[in-house]
């Protein structure tokens, strides 16, 4: 009696006057679709990367991210994937939850951290989609509703088929809330782990045979206006180190001629990547213009520069992409977009900031020093691996849950 008392109280509340109308930000595309809704504030950067994870992992999957409506209506965050998509969750209106549902048809959903929608999981549990938990924290279970209501938030808890916590506090919430001990695995924290990019393999073998023996840097995603700075900085490393190479590639591919052009006028010793042959003993300046040769450049430079980061306006790069490949971070001030992840390697030691020029030229000198470099690549990938064991869980959850559903099961 209790429980059900909750649920009409609730629905009751929430069923309250005409649903707001919800117009999805694209089709369903064809196949499997795995939801996950990200309602924690600063956790997108790590769902995004579990959805490239789940995506790489299993051919014709997409995957829906939903995060919380924006209070003063900010535009929504680019997918980070091709086969993941990003919406707004609509409100618990019973007409809204069945109208998202109807078009999205999850396959299966994962619910982050807490601030359980109760029309949506009920909606989902009645149409027998599997759901799991994670990441939960007390924060999640904190408002007026699981306080006051915890037989409904007891009877939500029961229709998840795996519930993980990323700490003690978030623990012992869920056992007060009436999740039996036995239920609850503790896990760490869902943290992106950085994708490991590709390259040809060959490629790797020619261009590391062409530059053996010479201190490499590369500077990546580097805008117009960053240019001179890191020219600036690639003479001052010179006189150092007169075989330095660096590689740089810029922010717009379009932009690549510009560069090269203006790097000339400098008196640099330029090579185009891609025109045909490899930089010799006299180049000083490779440049290059398609994003998917990243990968190459972050394996071949034990030390990178994260471009889009020294003016308004870039917002800053992936850093895990260079981490993940075993190159030392230098990066700007301005990195709004991914805040956490260099917050993260810069408290470990395998990030350093610098603002201009100067600092940059000086920070570079000293990096290509391999003692230098291995250490800031060894502290990079321990931040890496502790991103990687939640995720790798989740993935063969789901991995196991769609396989169950295609056999049938």
């Amino acid at each position: 009696m209790a429980g059900s008392f909750g649920l009409t109280a609730y629905r009751a509340f929430a069923g309250r006057g005409a649903a707001a109308p919800f117009e999805p930000v694209a089709i369903r595309p064809q196949g499997e679709l795995v939801w996950c809704h990200a309602p924690e504030p600063g956790s997108l950067i790590a769902i995004q990367d579990l959805a490239a994870r789940l995506c790489r992992s299993r051919s014709g999957l997409s995957v829906l991210i939903t995060v919380p409506p924006s209070a003063n209506g900010t535009e929504l965050p680019k997918p980070s994937h091709s086969d993941v998509l990003i919406d707004t969750l609509p409100e618990d209106h019973p007409a809204s939850v069945a109208k998202f549902l109807d078009h999205w048809q999850p396959n299966a959903c994962i619910w982050v951290w807490g601030r359980l929608r109760p029309n949506m999981i009920l909606s989902l549990a009645k149409r027998s989609c599997p759901m799991f938990l994670i990441d939960v924290d007390s924060d999640g279970f904190d408002g007026r509703r699981d306080r006051w209501l915890r037989d409904l938030t007891r009877d939500l808890l029961s229709h998840f088929s795996a519930i993980l916590a990323r700490s003690e506090a978030g623990f012992q919430r869920l056992v007060r809330l009436g999740v039996a001990r036995d239920d609850i695995e503790v896990t760490a924290a869902l943290q992106a782990g950085g994708q490991a990019l590709p390259c040809i393999e060959s490629d790797l073998a020619d261009l590391s045979a062409a530059l053996v023996g010479r201190p490499i840097w590369f500077a990546n995603q580097v805008l117009e206006a960053e240019l001179g700075t890191v020219l600036t900085a690639h003479r001052q490393a010179l006189r150092l180190s007169h075989r330095l190479l660096l590689i740089l590639q810029p922010a717009d591919p379009a932009q690549t001629d510009t560069f090269a052009a203006r790097m000339a006028e400098l008196d640099f010793r330029v090579l185009r990547w891609g025109d045909g042959g490899y930089p010799d003993a006299s180049t000083q300046v490779m440049i290059a213009d398609d994003p998917a040769e990243i990968g190459l450049f972050y394996r071949l430079a034990p030390v990178s520069f994260l471009g889009s980061s020294l003016v308004n306006g870039g917002g800053g790069c992936d850093p895990f992409e260079a981490a993940a490949l075993g190159s030392a971070v230098l990066y700007g001030p301005k990195v709004r977009r991914f805040l956490p992840s260099y917050t993260r390697l810069a408290a470990e030691g395998a990030a350093r900031i610098v603002n201009d020029a100067t600092a940059l030229g000086t920070a570079v000198s000293r990096l290509i020093a391999p003692d230098q470099t291995a250490a800031m690549a060894h502290a990079g990938w321990d931040v890496i691996s502790r991103g990687a064991a939640l995720t790798d869980k989740v993935v063969d959850l789901v991995q196991d849950t769609l396989d169950l559903q295609e056999a049938g099961g």
